[in-house]
């Protein structure tokens, strides 16, 4: 065999021992491909174990064109909450899904409520088997606006445990879901008092909210259920104590529902503080 060829071997050799060490060295990807267009897309993204052995952390990232906007689960006066479907999924038992706080926005329907740019869905997910890797497969329906709404379906994959590139990104989206708080417990950002104004079935609701004097505050209200389209809370001027005050009419109740005594979860949002309040108002 001449020189040339024995060179040639050579460098066949160690392309091949490279292949070789890239496949044996890959591990799981940290995130799924992205899904969609250039209005909105999604993707799943590993995070790090969560709690005990059968949780991981995941999360469903979605990317929005500059001037597009996407819905929280409560969408205000218009546009559609998000739907998630894990029913692809294998070795899940459950996917949870964590809502990071969202803000108030014109959508030429009225005023909405969700998120911009980016948001990442933080998700707690339970194995059936914690022994064994899962397959989490997403079919998200959601709806995109601009000047007019459109509805999107987005589809992702991701194996579990994933690659933990992302995890950090994960971590800081479950940072801004609202913490669980009790009306009137102190702290930074509380929801200090809810007083009812006027008569049963149709009364005023006056929340006052407590939080740090030049950050900005916004509160959202929810019924019991999703059926219910309570109207935004407003700004209602400041309590004498140096509260901000919101107020909202109990509106929106599902016909035949007597709205008195309902359960009601109310959102605090001021800069990235966010906490969630049940009440019950007779």
């Amino acid at each position: 065999m001449n020189a040339p060829t024995l060179r040639l071997s050579a460098l066949s050799f160690v392309l091949a021992a490279t292949v070789v060490s890239a496949e044996g060295a890959g591990g799981p990807p940290a995130a799924s491909p992205w899904n969609g267009d250039a209005r909105a897309a999604i993707r799943l993204v590993g995070g790090t174990p969560g709690g005990a052995p059968p949780f991981l952390v995941a999360g469903l990232e979605v990317r929005l064109a500059p001037g597009w906007k996407t819905y929280w689960r409560y969408p205000g006066d218009s546009g559609v909450p998000p739907r998630f479907d894990f029913a692809g999924s294998t070795n899940v038992r459950r996917a949870t899904v964590g809502w990071p706080a969202p803000k108030r926005f014109e959508d030429g329907a009225g005023t909405a409520i969700g998120y911009s740019d980016r948001v990442m869905f933080p998700l707690t997910v339970e194995r059936e088997d914690p022994t064994r890797p899962a397959t989490l497969a997403v079919e998200l329906d959601y709806a995109v606006c601009e000047k007019l709404c459109v509805p999107v379906t987005g589809r992702a994959t991701l194996a579990l445990p994933a690659a933990a590139d992302e995890a950090a990104t994960v971590d800081a989206a479950g940072a801004k879901v609202p913490r669980r708080a009790e009306l009137g417990a102190p702290g930074a950002l509380s929801i200090r008092t809810v007083r009812r104004e006027g008569a049963w079935p149709k009364p005023r609701i006056v929340v006052a909210v407590a939080a740090p004097a030049a950050t900005p505050v916004d509160l959202f209200a929810e019924g019991p259920t999703e059926d219910w389209a309570l109207p935004l809370p407003e700004p209602a001027g400041d309590g004498l104590d140096g509260t901000r005050l919101f107020a909202f009419a109990v509106d929106g109740a599902p016909p035949g529902t007597d709205p008195k005594g309902a359960a009601l979860t109310l959102t605090a949002v001021a800069g990235d503080t966010a906490i969630e309040v049940r009440v019950t108002v007779d």
